[in-house]
């Protein structure tokens, strides 16, 4: 596990880019797991202006978002697959065809969600996931008490989520209360996991998803077991780290570290 603590968002996400283009550069046609919400933003942000000002390619690029809210069409604005055309695809070169995002309007949920699985490991597996994290340790929608080896699949909201993502809707009312998404195993099937958070209202689930047990109630936790995953931090979400002085003393010398 290697953590990288930055002194700011911009910092946070430009690094996250980085990583991205670098697998780019060496793998066009690379897989990637792509996450919603306020957190990844500045990321794609960034993948935008490389895309647009150095060329970034991604027109051999397939993507598999993490999830969708069950019962919001495509062109819903609070959807992710509107979220991710705004925010993202209508800026880059990707084919509409390598785009891969849960249905929140399937006609039978179950298959589709079989559908999803066997379509990532039809294109070779994830090679470099994405995630954010939740203010109680949760990653994609796997709330608390998630089983670790779940696969993509239906999950009733915890209220803690309902009430967070309120602020995107109208009315509280409004936020759907069931969502489709990637399982921890799936998500751990990845060959690279980076997960961005910033801010003190992630402090203590970093903390937890880092430092603490392994276990249900924190499925990002679940990472520990990862063998190639990064956390990429500002210094409010790594403040409640035990550790900091040694991540940080690890960043600084990582450089000259023997090459395995």
């Amino acid at each position: 596990m290697e953590i990288v603590i930055t002194e700011s968002y911009e910092e946070m996400s430009k690094r996250a880019a980085q990583e991205v283009a670098n697998l780019l550069n060496t793998k066009p046609n690379a897989v990637l797991g792509l996450a919603t919400g306020s957190t990844p933003l500045g990321l794609y942000r960034e993948l935008i202006r490389m895309h647009k000002e150095e060329g970034l390619d991604f027109s051999q690029v397939i993507t598999f978002n993490l999830d969708e809210y069950v019962g919001l069409p495509k062109e819903h604005p609070q959807s992710y697959h509107y979220f991710m055309n705004e925010n993202l695809f209508k800026h880059i070169n990707i084919p509409p065809q390598n785009i891969h995002i849960p249905s929140g309007t399937t006609s039978n949920y179950k298959a589709f969600c079989q559908w999803y699985e066997d379509r990532i490991r039809q294109c070779g597996g994830i090679d470099l996931q994405i995630l954010g994290i939740g203010a109680d340790g949760h990653i994609a929608f796997n709330e608390p008490t998630s089983s670790l080896g779940s696969r993509t699949r239906i999950k009733t909201l915890a209220q803690q989520t309902i009430k967070d993502n309120a602020r995107f809707f109208d009315r509280p009312e409004d936020v759907p209360r069931y969502a489709i998404t990637m399982g921890v195993g799936t998500i751990l099937e990845a060959r690279k996991i980076i997960l961005l958070a910033n801010g003190k209202g992630k402090s203590d689930a970093v903390a937890a998803a880092i430092e603490g047990p392994v276990t249900s109630m924190c499925t990002a936790s679940a990472l520990q077991l990862h063998p190639n995953v990064m956390f990429i931090l500002d210094r409010e979400a790594a403040s409640k780290l035990k550790m900091i002085e040694y991540y940080e003393w690890i960043q600084a010398n990582l450089p000259g570290a023997p090459k395995s």
